[in-house]
């Protein structure tokens, strides 16, 4: 019996490149081969981001306002998976933003598939507009790392701006890490499951002040807390009494440290509610996680920051030891 559910597309724009085919993605035939081809693609362009055939399901399946028959599409030549793009809604500042990712293989680049893919984005995101209820405005985004020159030219040339930059920042843990208590009467408890929901909803609340901060759903509060192989006694959360003052989500991936031959623990989701702020929390649940780490047996630590951070994060993190390693840019076009 044929199960396949994956169906050609037919794209007007579509370069003629012998044996060229653009299909939608079956995720229990194709998810392997996805996970390949975004990791070759971030390889070749220096980022520090590979998934795991869990880790993506995972994402995937839980993902806000997407639908992984109508937005997601695939390009194929001679059977060979050689490019991805996918599309899906986040409300951001009032936008609801119709966030875009693709990737293509080297060898096959400059050839204009990437180009019908994006197009076909576009026109998919449209119609997702159409159908959404409300009145807020839509937009087009992606992020994309300054280096991927090519990426760069094409969001341009379609009309994409530049609005924002954010830095990827790396710490070797081998530096001192420097003393920094927490604030009298607030207190690092272990994560238990009872309080998952309370913690996402503070980390919630703290980042609404950021530009571009999402509008969260359940979809991404169980990505988050499904999500195989988290470690919630890696985090740092801070209680004063009753009630969660900040936190940071420290996380190791194993298979991703494997494969870019790196020892490295991330610092996520690293925020202090209003009442608590500029009184020094941050630094020691920061501080407290690079000694995790480091108790780990990692050499190294990285972040993501927004360039243009209203409370001075990246000041804060360079002056703790951290240095840019990546730039990413985003990009937006309205619809």
């Amino acid at each position: 019996m044929n199960t396949d559910t994956r169906t050609e597309i037919v794209l007007p724009n579509a370069p003629k490149i012998q044996g060229l085919h653009y299909r939608t993605v079956d995720l229990d035939k194709d998810l392997p081969e996805l996970v390949e081809l975004i990791s070759v693609a971030h390889l070749a362009d220096r980022m520090d981001w590979l998934p795991t055939v869990d880790n993506l399901r995972n994402d995937l399946e839980h993902r806000s306002n997407f639908d992984l028959a109508r937005d997601m599409l695939a390009a194929e030549v001679d059977g060979k998976l050689v490019a991805l793009t996918e599309t899906h809604v986040a409300v951001r500042d009032g936008t609801a933003l119709h966030q875009m990712d693709g990737w293509v293989l080297p060898d096959q680049r400059r050839r204009g598939i990437g180009r019908a893919l994006l197009l076909w984005t576009e026109r998919r995101a449209r119609e997702a507009a159409a159908e959404w209820q409300g009145a807020k405005p839509h937009a087009f985004g992606t992020w994309i790392d300054d280096r991927n020159l090519g990426g760069i030219a094409l969001l341009e040339l379609e009309g994409y701006k530049r609005v924002r930059y954010g830095f990827m920042m790396v710490r070797s843990l081998s530096e001192p890490i420097p003393d920094a208590p927490l604030p009298e009467g607030l207190e690092v408890r272990p994560v238990v499951e009872a309080d998952h929901r309370r913690i996402w909803e503070a980390d919630s609340e703290a980042f609404r002040d950021h530009w571009g901060a999402a509008e969260r759903t359940e979809e991404d509060y169980l990505s988050w807390f499904l999500m195989p192989n988290l470690d919630t006694s890696l985090w740092r959360v801070a209680w004063d009494g009753d009630e969660i003052a900040g936190s940071v989500w420290n996380a190791i991936w194993v298979e991703e440290n494997e494969r870019l031959g790196v020892s490295r623990g991330w610092l996520e989701h690293i925020s202090v509610r209003r009442p608590w702020r500029r009184r020094g929390l941050a630094t020691a649940l920061i501080v407290e996680s690079l000694r995790t780490l480091r108790d780990q047996g990692l050499t190294e630590a990285a972040l993501g920051v927004d360039a243009e951070n209203i409370s001075g994060a990246l000041r804060l993190y360079e002056s703790l030891g951290f240095r840019r390693h990546q730039t990413g840019i985003s990009y937006r076009k309205p619809m």
